[in-house]
């Protein structure tokens, strides 16, 4: 009886108290607030003039809605031809990358084949390469090809990059071995035991492995600007940045272009949120 009150007082004293939960909820929110103060500074810049934005004190919400900017960005510049440009050649790449790298990530940790360990330890020091260490040779080896300022330039490096290839591995390596042997025993061919078993169950390593690649050529900006010499075909990073090359920087048309680029990003994570979740809740479960 005295154990069982024990224990008792024991749980209800782990509990957390209303005070605690108050006192987390308002460091969260104090967080999300300084997190958010940068997109409410560019969107509060976006909608006013540029002789205002230096007005003392300043002025988080404008008085009056300007919204000359994105009529500017829309009507004079490149903006929606930079917006299709980086949307092509990140979807493009991505849909490469997924096959390319799935198939190699499964051949890596399900198959035994002759210089395999040398394979790997070549593509682990491809990983340590820096990227801006492989800018000068890359530029000339694409000149020497002749695909300077065409699209090739920009999807056919981005598949050379091995990290995919390790992180959907490690996926794959965690599924039990018994799964393809009792395919084969079946009959089916590797192909399909890579196609029906394997792909299904890393769904979520191929959704990460998805979003990461688009991230990464949505944001890329050194190799644009060096491969891609023609404003029609430029991306967005480096058409925004041009809008800042001259003598007196329009604030309120870069952020209206800042503001109007992070669209595609968060609407991608919106939808492609809940396989992140699953993925959180399926490693809960096995620990």
């Amino acid at each position: 009886m005295t154990k069982g009150l024990f224990r008792r007082r024991n749980a209800v004293s782990l509990q957390p108290t209303r005070s605690m939960t108050t006192i987390a909820y308002g460091i969260l929110l104090i967080g999300v607030l300084i997190s958010l103060t940068p997109f409410f500074y560019i969107l509060s810049t976006s909608l006013k003039e540029t002789r205002s934005l230096f007005s003392y004190p300043p002025e988080w919400i404008p008085s009056t809605l300007f919204w000359g900017n994105y009529a500017k960005l829309l009507q004079e510049t490149e903006f929606v031809r930079w917006t299709f440009n980086t949307l092509f050649v990140g979807v493009v790449v991505t849909a490469l990358k997924l096959v390319l790298d799935a198939m190699a990530a499964y051949a890596l940790a399900k198959l035994d084949f002759f210089g395999k360990r040398a394979m790997t330890g070549t593509l682990l020091l491809a990983v340590a390469v820096p990227v801006a260490a492989l800018i000068i040779p890359l530029f000339f080896i694409v000149r020497s090809m002749g695909l300077i300022n065409t699209w090739w330039a920009l999807i056919l490096p981005a598949l050379a990059n091995p990290l995919g290839i390790f992180m959907l591995r490690s996926f794959i390596v965690s599924l039990p071995d018994d799964l393809g042997h009792s395919a084969r025993l079946d009959g089916a061919s590797e192909w399909r035991v890579f196609t029906q078993i394997i792909l299904p169950l890393i769904k979520p390593g191929l959704v990460v492995h998805a979003i990461y690649t688009f991230m990464l050529q949505y944001t890329s900006f050194l190799w644009p600007l060096v491969a891609i010499q023609t404003e029609s075909r430029q991306v967005l990073t480096v058409g925004i940045s041009g809008l800042k090359a001259n003598f007196v920087v329009d604030w309120g048309l870069i952020s209206a272009a800042s503001l109007l680029a992070t669209i595609p990003i968060t609407l991608l994570f919106i939808f492609l949120q809940r396989f992140f979740l699953a993925q959180n809740l399926s490693g809960a479960l096995k620990g």
